[in-house]
């Protein structure tokens, strides 16, 4: 029977084997007080995985939802079909509380509006902010629906940390082209960056 340590150290970590792609930066956004951020190019099928990195979100609302939708017509419409399902951990600075549980009010089902990230206590304070990652696969596959997944951490305006993480799917067949990220009301700050997997 393969052991731990006979796996650990019969694999070349360096190599492609280990099915670790190598990540291209393709293209850097910065909101700026921003209504959204948009990929509208650079989606295609030259990578089988496209990842989307978040840094230091902020909100200039003062409580919002930061959230993600997907188009198939180069960004003119968002509002691909999508079934999801979130769950997350949280834990207060005084460790008064904590717990994990499945968000029902932030999932969808067949639904073509924004997934959500957080629920709309990601505040505006000096030391608040979101940070994380959106993974989508083989958008340009014209057989299959297009799967992501995402996890991000958001520091909750009640001294709180907020782990999510999103699963689903968008139901078509035709080819996701665009991508964007926004708040559910107000503009916001930060990076994204998006990376093609090889």
């Amino acid at each position: 029977m393969a052991t731990y340590a006979s796996i650990k150290y019969d694999m070349d970590l360096s190599s492609n084997a280990t099915g670790a792609g190598a990540m291209t930066l393709l293209s850097t956004q910065t909101a700026s007080n921003s209504a959204n951020i948009s990929f509208t190019s650079g989606i295609d099928s030259t990578y089988k995985e496209y990842v989307f990195k978040v840094y230091d979100c902020t909100t200039s609302n003062g409580s919002s939802t930061f959230e993600v939708n997907f188009s198939i017509d180069g960004g003119s419409n968002y509002n691909v079909t999508k079934t999801t399902t979130i769950f997350w951990s949280h834990h207060y600075e005084d460790d008064s509380a904590s717990g994990v549980a499945y968000n029902t009010g932030r999932d969808l089902a067949q639904g073509t509006g924004f997934q959500d990230f957080t629920d709309n206590s990601l505040g505006d304070a000096a030391d608040e902010s979101l940070s994380g990652t959106l993974h989508l696969y083989d958008p340009s596959n014209t057989t299959f629906v297009k799967h992501f997944m995402a996890s991000v951490n958001w520091y909750h305006d009640a001294d709180i940390t907020v782990n999510p993480y999103i699963g689903g799917y968008c139901n078509t067949t035709s080819a996701v082209d665009a991508v964007r990220f926004q708040m559910n009301s107000g503009n916001f700050n930060g990076v994204i960056k998006m990376y093609g997997v090889s």
